[in-house]
C-alpha cells in the first residue's frame, strides 16, 4: 500500500494541507482563508478555534482529494506562522483570549521601556534578538496583565501557553501532547539559543511563569499522534514557517540563502553550527535543530508584502481579487 505525507501549513492568513507522495510529489491540496481582527490602531487579532477548524477541513478535504484513506499517511508536518500567541485553559481547552499575531504592535511601549532600561544587549545576547513587539514574551505579558480571567486560572496551575505550533498540537493530540520545538521556540524572546532552553533570567524579566510554557523538542521528533482523521497518525515534524521554507530550499550548507515573499518578506541565511550575533541589525535565530544539533541563521524581515494586497481586497475594496494587483503594473 502506497504511503503519504501529510504537511499542514498554517499562515497568518490562510490555512493549507498538502498531500505529498513517497517522490514528495504534490497529490492534492486544500486551502482556507480565516478572519483577521482588527480591534485597535496596531493590534491584529485571530480566533484560535478557528484557525484548528481550518486545518482540519483542509487536511479532511486534502485527503479526500488524494482519493486515500488516513492509514495511508505515513505522518504529519507542521509549519506554522510564528511569534503569534495563544493562552488557554487546559481544563476547557478554550483560550482566554484571541491569539495575538506576530504584527501586532499593542506592546510597542513596553518594549521601548525595555530598552531604556538597558536591557536590549543581554536580550539580543541571550535569544540573538532585538527588542521588538514582533516576538511572542510581549504578547504573553499583556495577556497575563490585562485578561482577568488568567490570574486565576493561574492559581490554579490551568493556563498553557504556545505558539501556533503547540496549539495545534495540543489539539491534534486531544491533549496528550504539549510541546514546541527549537524554531518556534527561538522566536518568543524567552530562549536561550546558546543553551537550547527557557531562559529563567528572561522569565524573571517578563515576569512569565515557567510552568504554562511547553517542553522544546527537536525540529524532527516524536510528537505524538492524533486519531481526528481516522487512524492513529504519528507527528513526526515542526518548524515555523519561515525556517521550514529555509529546509525546503534546501539551504542546508552556511552561505546559502532563502527569500519567502507571502503575508510579509523574508530572507533567511545559513551561518552553521556556530552562533553569530548580527552587527547589523540582524536576527540571529535557529534555523532547525536535528539530531540534537543546533543550526543558526541570520533573518531580515519586511512585515508587511502580501498582507498589503489583503487590505486592498478586504478593507479599501479597491480590487475584488489578489491578480488584479498585476494590472497596476
Amino acid at each position: 500500500m502506497q504511503k503519504f505525507i501529510l504537511s499542514i501549513d498554517q499562515g497568518t492568513t490562510s490555512t493549507r494541507s498538502i498531500i505529498f507522495n513517497n517522490k514528495f510529489e504534490i497529490v492534492s491540496s486544500d486551502q482556507l482563508e480565516f478572519k483577521q481582527y482588527f480591534p485597535k490602531d496596531g493590534c491584529v487579532e485571530h480566533d484560535p478555534q478557528e484557525i484548528f477548524n481550518t486545518v482540519l477541513q483542509t487536511a479532511q478535504n486534502s485527503i479526500k482529494k488524494a482519493k486515500i484513506n488516513s492509514s495511508q499517511i505515513l505522518g504529519i508536518g507542521i509549519t506554522n506562522q510564528r511569534e503569534t500567541v495563544v493562552i488557554w485553559d487546559k481544563q476547557t481547552g478554550k483560550p482566554i483570549y484571541k491569539a495575538i499575531v506576530w504584527q501586532d504592535r499593542r506592546t510597542v511601549n513596553y518594549c521601548k521601556d525595555l530598552t531604556r532600561k538597558g536591557f536590549a544587549k543581554k536580550i539580543q545576547k541571550i535569544t540573538g534578538l532585538v527588542i521588538d513587539a514582533y516576538f511572542s514574551a510581549t504578547k504573553i505579558k499583556w495577556i497575563l496583565d490585562n485578561i482577568e480571567s488568567s490570574k486565576k486560572l493561574l492559581k490554579e496551575d490551568r493556563l498553557l501557553f504556545g505558539t501556533i505550533d503547540t496549539w495545534l498540537l495540543w489539539k491534534l493530540t486531544e491533549g496528550r501532547s504539549f510541546f514546541t520545538e527549537a524554531t518556534n521556540a527561538s522566536r518568543t524572546m524567552l530562549y536561550d539559543i546558546k543553551k537550547n532552553c527557557w531562559s529563567k533570567e528572561l522569565l524573571k524579566i517578563f515576569n512569565i511563569p515557567y510552568k504554562i510554557l511547553p517542553d522544546v523538542k527537536d525540529s524532527a521528533d516524536d510528537f505524538g499522534y492524533t486519531t481526528l482523521f481516522g487512524d492513529k497518525i504519528k507527528i513526526g515534524g515542526m518548524a515555523g514557517d519561515q525556517q521550514a521554507a529555509t529546509i525546503g530550499q534546501a539551504c542546508f550548507k552556511p552561505g546559502s540563502i532563502k527569500s519567502t515573499y507571502g503575508t510579509g518578506c523574508f530572507m533567511i541565511m545559513n551561518i552553521g553550527q556556530k552562533l553569530k550575533i548580527s552587527k547589523n541589525n540582524l536576527l540571529t535565530t535557529i534555523a532547525y535543530k536535528i539530531n540534537n544539533k543546533t543550526t543558526y541563521a541570520l533573518e531580515g524581515s519586511i512585515f508587511i508584502a502580501g498582507a498589503a494586497v489583503q487590505w486592498l481586497r478586504d478593507s479599501l475594496k479597491v480590487i475584488k481579487t489578489a491578480e488584479e494587483t498585476e494590472d497596476f503594473y
